[in-house]
């Protein structure tokens, strides 16, 4: 039996030999690959020492990338194609010549597994932002992901050499397609979760301390954690919601709000003049305008009630505070019962007139009959 030890022991000797014996019949030829590795090494060696003296640590109040790559370059990647360009200028001999190759191979792939890493990790960190008051949430995400993107490109990296090598790695390929399509449906769950969470800390729809709204509950953001959202309620408890279903829902950020919308409806008794009625709207935008903070948007009659004649009236409170919106609001109620009175209108409320008949069959409306002198 062919003994997989003995195959590579020979193949080594194999190398060493003919490298040898190419060393010692030319070793002009070798001395000047040698030179040419050597200061290809070098000037690789002094870019990357230049850059690094360059490229500014951060970059827009996040660490520099470009730097960052720079900085992981690993010296072997550098001497792997110092002698790759070696080769190209003097003739070795074969297994030589396969030895470098595979040398730059693995350079290759351990060094890009190590670039694309740490690129996705700083893309991740700077679109997270520095943190804040998400820092406890954002260092337990970054962990995962971390992990994640480690077993990601490694196992690239590893079936990259293993394949270049001449290994068949076809076998390890559907092996880990079916072991992680095993993991994920068991996990089905905890990755939804987990993902939901990442799009929130990412995405920010909100983040620690802001108010939401969401389904029948209202309440401020005190967690985000990698599978669940601790929410104080307005009335006291904690409500703890999983991510997936909270952003299953529409969520209404209230902290977000720029300015707040009134809406007031106003009822009229019907005995009321048209002329007031007319200018009603315009006596209802001056007493909105005339408030500080407040925008007038519109007022309007909208319809006739079964006991009044309705009418509405919507302006913007120029504050998100909800305590300037509700002084506002009843700073503008005020002045509008002030105004009302001093025009003599009177507000309507739920009423019902029963009308009687006289001998004739006209309707006798009963505010309009006198009482007799007696």
């Amino acid at each position: 039996m062919d003994d997989p030890l003995v195959r590579a022991s020979t193949r080594v000797e194999h190398v060493f030999g003919e490298s040898w014996a190419w060393i010692t019949q030319d070793s002009g030829e070798a001395l000047f690959g040698v030179a040419i590795a050597g200061a290809l090494l070098a000037g690789l060696w002094l870019l990357k020492w230049t850059a690094l003296r360059l490229l500014p640590r951060e970059l827009g109040g996040h660490p520099s990338l470009l730097r960052a790559l720079v900085q992981r370059t690993l010296f072997l990647f550098l001497a792997a194609v110092a002698l790759d360009g070696a080769t190209h200028a003097v003739a070795p001999p074969g297994p030589l010549l396969r030895l470098v190759d595979n040398l730059f191979t693995i350079a290759l792939a351990v060094q890009g597994a190590l670039w694309i890493r740490e690129l996705v990790l700083g893309l991740v960190r700077r679109r997270a932002g520095n943190g804040g008051e998400d820092a406890a949430a954002l260092g337990s995400a970054m962990g995962v992901i971390t992990v994640l993107v480690n077993v990601v490109v490694w196992l690239l990296a590893a079936i990259l050499i293993l394949d270049n090598l001449g290994v068949n790695v076809t076998a390890l390929v559907a092996g880990l397609g079916v072991g992680g399509i095993a993991i994920g449906l068991a996990a089905q769950g905890i990755f939804s979760d987990l993902f939901a969470a990442l799009a929130i800390l990412f995405d920010r729809p909100f983040r620690v301390g802001d108010t939401i709204s969401y389904g029948t509950s209202t309440g401020t953001v005190e967690h985000i954690g990698l599978k669940t959202t601790r929410i104080r309620a307005l009335s006291g408890e904690q409500l703890i919601m999983a991510n997936t279903k909270l952003l299953e829902q529409q969520v209404a950020n209230l902290r977000r709000i720029e300015e707040r919308r009134v809406v007031l409806n106003l009822s009229l008794v019907y005995q009321t003049a048209p002329d007031l009625l007319e200018a009603m709207p315009g006596h209802l935008q001056a007493i909105v305008e005339a408030q500080p903070g407040c925008r007038f948007d519109r007022a309007a009659f909208t319809g006739f009630g079964p006991s009044s004649l309705d009418f509405e009236l919507i302006f913007f409170v120029t504050s998100a505070d909800i305590a300037a919106m509700l002084s506002a609001r009843q700073a503008v109620g005020f002045a509008i019962v002030r105004r009302f009175a001093e025009l003599g209108v009177q507000f309507a409320y739920p009423t019902q007139t029963t009308f009687t008949a006289a001998p004739d069959g006209r309707l006798i409306d009963p505010t309009q009959i006198t009482e007799r002198p007696r």
